[in-house]
């Protein structure tokens, strides 16, 4: 903030003066260090006690200067405050105005329950591609310290009136990231009872908790603790697998690929082709991994006889430019 760093450099100058009246009072006039700093103090704070001892033509010169310089470099920082102050509480108040504004518009967006460590990491993912999301989190500290993540409401993500303020009848998922099962377990029955149709993720650390969050509403279960210990057991046994796919799912600018899906969309150029017919991987350099169909299970390494059909989902690993051309060839036409 521009006021407070000209305040600061105020403050120096301020203190070079004193040190500067402390001198002259030493050696002009002869007093102690002490009366000299007591001298200057009196004057800067324009108190108006008498002098302590009598000056003389020389010392009432210079204190003029120190009157002049000091008192008016006190004025300029007290100013200088104030416009600090001033321009806080205008930042804090448009900040805020902003976000709920930004908030208001969001559509298709994600909401994300808490800002601890599973929280934060959503976030960078989220932010990475990027695709919009909010963050509820109830502890206002911890809010204001991730305020970079994205847009923020402060507050209980139990409470449909929050949930209702990051647009949850508009939102695409939901992230229930608290760090207790009930807590996650409450927000889910919440978000489920607001928007049916949302999906919604929640974080499990008990064992028994995924049932009771199944129950709830949620549509998938995630255990941080169960996929740590799966992730150490498998770099025992089969650690080259782990690091492709660490490589491939985080450190993709690494590999120089992605791993994407990409919805095949009515009348684009892929509906109703084969894998073969499509030329996805002659014409885009693009690997087709996987074609999720609607309301059917996954066809892994699918051959280059299966059928692509509207509304299916393929899962396609290439370089990021290959990927956004597949996206746009998808569409429809």
């Amino acid at each position: 903030m521009k006021a407070l760093r000209n305040a600061l450099y105020l403050s120096g100058a301020l203190l070079a003066v004193m040190l500067i009246g402390m001198t002259g009072f030493h050696y002009i006039e002869g007093w102690s260090w002490f009366d000299g700093f007591y001298m200057v103090l009196t004057t800067f704070t324009t108190i108006g006690y008498q002098e302590l001892h009598p000056l003389s033509t020389m010392g009432r010169v210079f204190n003029a200067f120190l009157i002049v310089a000091g008192v008016g470099l006190v004025f300029l920082i007290i100013g200088s405050l104030t416009q600090a102050l001033l321009e806080f509480e205008f930042n804090q108040l448009y900040g805020r105005r902003r976000m709920e504004r930004d908030i208001s518009r969001l559509s298709g967006h994600y909401i994300i329950c808490g800002a601890g460590r599973v929280g934060r990491s959503v976030a960078r993912e989220l932010a990475r591609k990027p695709a919009p999301f909010v963050i509820i989190e109830h502890n206002p500290e911890k809010a204001e310290r991730y305020r970079e993540l994205g847009l923020n409401i402060i507050g209980d993500a139990t409470q449909e009136a929050t949930l209702q303020q990051a647009r949850i009848e508009h939102a695409a998922g939901l992230v229930a990231a608290t760090t207790t099962d009930a807590t996650n377990t409450y927000i889910v029955l919440a978000a489920r009872s607001l928007n049916p149709k949302l999906k919604i993720i929640a974080r499990a650390s008990e064992d028994g908790a995924e049932k009771h969050l199944r129950s709830a509403g949620a549509d998938s279960v995630v255990s941080p603790y169960v996929f740590a210990g799966y992730r150490i057991a498998h770099t025992f046994l089969r650690p080259h697998v782990v690091d492709f796919m660490e490589v491939a799912l985080v450190q993709q600018e690494e590999l120089g690929l992605e791993i994407e899906e990409v919805r095949v969309e009515e009348g684009s150029r892929f509906a109703g082709k084969t894998v073969r017919e499509s030329h996805i991987r002659q014409d885009l350099n693009v690997i087709v991994l996987g074609i999720k169909p609607h309301g059917q299970p996954m066809k892994f390494n699918p051959s280059s006889a299966d059928p692509i059909s509207a509304g299916d989902q393929l899962i396609v690993m290439g370089k990021p430019s290959d990927l956004r051309q597949l996206e746009e060839f998808a569409k429809a036409k």
